[in-house]
């Protein structure tokens, strides 16, 4: 059986690969700037400088679209913590310590505009959002202990560290472009909509990035990077998962096709493990194919929950509308 590598030897290793991807997303990245996507002209003073304090009846977004919009921001506010997490597994030197220092700097570019829009629009309360913050950025995050906290029963490596942390991020860049993305369409807004399609595409460039160093993984020590990627297939979880209404938030997005079940197997999870090839590769050992079986036994599981979980949604969609179908009627038959 092949030895699984260090920590250290798989940054040694990789380092090339990622030196020839930060020069790819560098040449690829757009420079865009916060300031040009938050119309200003329909911001005003709150009460602590004699303007008005926020109500909801200021808000222009749904329900649903400030569940999302709330979502997200406080998603990309924990970068303090998405950032020690990557510097911890990565390393701060060379082609490694160039990318955590760029990929930290356009995700906090996300979390600024995303902000300025909904303040300046009144999009959601303010005060609500700015404690929602505190906890969630109290509480922190870590990748690793979102694993050890899912539903899968396989065991985590304790030198998985950087394998792991390459993999989750690449299926979670993918599942936060794909929020994003359906979140604009929700806010039936044009100025959001092309805000968050500016932020999906940095979240698909970091994806690649992400994607590229793990297929080079695959192919140095590919049991070792099948065993991450099985860990996180099996037990993943949206790095918001520790946000204050994050379930209630959730389901509201499921509801509305904002990110389901069918979109994560459908749009993140199939088409990244299609790219790697890991149902046709012919380089795994005996464990590897174990963990290939476990995963594909794991895939048909999803898509069963796909068709249950859809079932129930549209029974649940179907009682809301007769509810309100019926409320709308209720004046005229008195």
């Amino acid at each position: 059986m092949a030895r699984s590598l260090t920590q250290l030897e798989l940054l040694m290793e990789l380092e090339p690969i990622a030196e020839q991807n930060v020069n790819r997303h560098l040449s690829m990245a757009k420079d865009w700037h916060p300031h040009d996507y938050v119309p200003w002209d329909d911001g005003r003073n709150f009460a602590a400088m004699d303007g008005e304090d926020w109500e909801l009846g200021q808000s222009r977004l749904s329900e649903v679209a400030r569940a999302a919009m709330i979502t997200n921001l406080l998603t990309e506010d924990n970068l303090p913590s998405y950032h020690r997490e990557i510097a911890e597994n990565f390393s701060q030197d060379g082609a490694w310590g160039t990318w955590v220092g760029r990929w930290t700097a356009e995700e906090n570019r996300h979390g600024i505009v995303i902000r300025d829009y909904l303040v300046v629009t009144r999009g959601v309360d303010p005060v609500a959002l700015e404690r929602d913050r505190m906890v969630h950025m109290t509480n922190g995050y870590s990748a690793m202990s979102l694993v050890q906290q899912g539903t899968g029963n396989q065991a985590i490596r304790a030198d998985a560290g950087f394998m792991h942390s390459v993999v989750y991020v690449t299926f979670q860049e993918l599942a936060t472009r794909v929020s994003h993305r359906n979140t604009g369409k929700v806010c039936n807004d044009p100025i959001a909509d092309r805000m968050l399609q500016r932020i999906a595409a940095d979240e698909n460039l970091h994806m690649i990035f992400y994607r590229n160093i793990c297929e080079a993984a695959l192919n140095l020590s590919p049991d070792q990077a099948l065993e991450a990627i099985s860990n996180v297939v099996q037990n993943f979880q949206m790095p918001g998962a520790g946000m204050p209404n994050f379930r209630r938030n959730g389901v509201l997005m499921a509801k509305h096709g904002i990110y389901d079940l069918r979109q994560h197997l459908e749009e993140v999870v199939l088409p990244v493990l299609k790219k790697w090839n890991i149902m046709e590769r012919s380089d795994f050992g005996a464990r590897g194919e174990q963990l290939r079986n476990e995963l594909g036994e794991f895939i048909e599981r999803l898509r069963k929950d796909v068709v249950r979980f859809e079932e129930q949604r549209d029974k649940a969609l179907a009682r809301e509308a007769a509810r309100r179908d019926s409320a709308l009627e209720q004046p005229a038959m008195a």
